[in-house]
């Protein structure tokens, strides 16, 4: 039986790493597959891990209708056994919900990779529709750490150095703005969450705290 797999993590709980290896796991046995992503770090159609590794793959924006793109490779004498799509969380709620018709109806497998939450600790739409469709959600074992050392559960966007918890839900890091505004996102245990304490701020406040050596 084909089955919808969504793995889900914070950010450098090694989805995308995971991804990678699952499709060379599949490939090395003989199968064929599709890899999509959706604004990947490294640039447009290409799957990334922080590790430096990385393959094409097909970009997903809002308009592509996931299994007419399937049924078209299908019709044209492709060979797919399976899917990877990672940075499930920016699919649209459609497109995950035709993933889920690419595997009750067409037999081909799907494993997708994504963030639970976003940095106001709300789900993302795709994220939410991938708990509600998927035969199995698993929640990837590598864990983040926070700047502290305790498992990181949160995801914390930074403008200029500061850590916000407004703005748009979608917003790629490392980059800067429209705005230029340097943009950063970090992993936060809850409780630096709550205080909005990163790992910069621990440094100053560390500093600030230090006495000084005389007196």
């Amino acid at each position: 039986m084909s089955e919808l797999i969504f793995y889900a993590g914070t950010m450098d709980c090694g989805k995308s790493t995971l991804a990678l290896q699952t499709d060379h796991n599949h490939s090395s046995r003989g199968r064929s597959g599709v890899v999509f992503t959706r604004l990947d770090r490294a640039g447009e159609s290409v799957l990334s891990s922080r590790l430096g590794l990385e393959v094409p793959a097909v970009e997903v924006d809002a308009e592509l209708d996931l299994r007419a793109y399937v049924v078209e490779q299908l019709s044209g004498g492709a060979r797919i056994d399976y899917l990877i799509c990672d940075e499930a969380q920016f699919y649209t709620e459609e497109q995950v919900d035709q993933l889920a018709a690419i595997v009750d109806e067409l037999g081909i497998d799907v494993y997708a990779f994504g963030i639970m939450t976003d940095f106001r600790t709300r789900l993302f739409p795709g994220s939410a529709r991938l708990v509600e469709l998927s035969d199995r959600v698993q929640v990837l074992q590598v864990e983040a750490l926070c700047w502290c050392g305790a498992r990181a559960i949160h995801n914390a966007r930074t403008v200029d150095g500061e850590m916000v918890v407004e703005g748009s839900q979608v917003m790629v890091g490392d980059t800067t703005t429209e705005r230029s505004h340097d943009v950063a996102y970090e992993v936060l245990c809850r409780t630096h969450y709550r205080s909005r304490t990163t790992a910069a701020g621990s440094q100053h406040a560390h500093m600030s705290a230090t006495p000084l050596p005389f007196g």
